[in-house]
């Protein structure tokens, strides 16, 4: 069954979340806090190991880079567009809505952690990937992959931020579902250097997540999201 794959990282993300919000009941604010410390050092090791997966390459016996030069220009030009079409502050606006919906307006954590969770499982070439694989062959096997460590992802964030964690679901599915409904016209487009290209860039995006979590700046990585247009772009034209 197409799409089966985004249904189980969906279904994936819920659960998790409402383990993590079971979890949440009993935790100390101290705990909360060393945890949150401990999932943003997860994070950027995340996103540091999978940058630096796509970037070595080993050639006659010599460690050299590649990439380098690309990732430079995507993530320029993706924050020259994201900062222009504001993508964080829509993304916010979305989460304050949905905060509106569920009569929670007192919760003081439920737009950031919908935000940062958003675009913890959603940035990424395993879900690019995952979807068209799906959307193609039928075959869920990434996604479902995928799904038990967004699960395992879901448990720590719902349990430093409560409910907006989970409300992350809905990009997800909309983000994953329209891959895999357009499957057949995107993949002749998705060379191999493309795909190195989004991984690459996409572990860049979710370090400075981690960064986010961790030291609580504010990179505005949602206004660096259209880096992952240019990178695959580059892939494409420059293969």
């Amino acid at each position: 069954m197409i799409g089966l794959g985004t249904l189980i990282n969906a279904a994936a993300v819920i659960v998790g979340g409402l383990i993590g919000l079971w979890l949440n009941k009993g935790l100390a604010q101290r705990f909360q806090d060393t945890i949150m410390q401990a999932q943003g050092l997860a994070v950027i090791f995340i996103g540091i190991s999978g940058a630096l997966g796509k970037m070595f390459v080993e050639q006659k016996g010599v460690l050299n880079t590649q990439g380098t030069m690309m990732m430079v220009l995507s993530l320029v030009l993706g924050a020259v567009i994201g900062e222009w079409l504001n993508l964080e502050l829509h993304i916010e606006r979305f989460g304050v809505f949905l905060k509106t919906k569920i009569h929670d307006k007192n919760d003081s954590h439920f737009v950031d952690g919908f935000v940062t969770a958003s675009l913890t499982i959603c940035i990424g070439a395993m879900a690019v990937v995952g979807s068209l694989q799906d959307g193609i062959s039928g075959d869920f096997t990434m996604l479902a992959t995928k799904a038990v460590l967004d699960g395992i992802i879901l448990i720590i964030f719902a349990a430093t931020y409560g409910i907006g964690a989970i409300f992350s679901v809905i990009p997800l599915v909309i983000f994953q579902g329209s891959i895999t409904l357009l499957a057949q016209l995107i993949e002749p487009w998705l060379t191999s250097a493309a795909i190195s290209n989004l991984s690459l860039v996409g572990s860049t995006l979710i370090l400075c997540v981690g960064l986010n979590i961790m030291f609580n700046t504010k990179i505005k990585v949602a206004n660096l999201l259209p880096a992952l247009i240019f990178a695959t772009l580059f892939g494409i034209i420059l293969k």
